[in-house]
């Protein structure tokens, strides 16, 4: 796949816990989460990486956008907050 692909969050651990088990029900992150994978993005206008280029893989444009939208969700313009981010979720 020409993606960067992160932690399946269903995926147990050393602990029997998966990522998923450790974000609260009610958090706006689920709502973003099931939003943006309900779009359609190609019809949209996204483009989609062939991987033909030579280069370092780009993320997968749904994560960037989940992550795009958690940060204006919470005031966070910067791109080094953003990377610092992670840290608080």
């Amino acid at each position: 796949m020409p993606f960067i692909k992160g932690e399946d969050r269903n995926q147990i651990h050393l602990l029997p816990n998966t990522l998923d088990d450790f974000v609260e029900e009610e958090s706006p992150v689920r709502v973003i989460d099931a939003y943006v994978d309900s779009l359609a993005l190609e019809e949209l206008g996204f483009q989609v990486y062939s991987g033909a280029k030579v280069g370092q893989k780009p993320y997968r444009r749904e994560d960037l956008l989940k992550l795009y939208l958690y940060c204006y969700m919470n005031g966070i313009r910067s791109s080094r907050k953003m990377e610092t981010e992670h840290e608080h979720i």
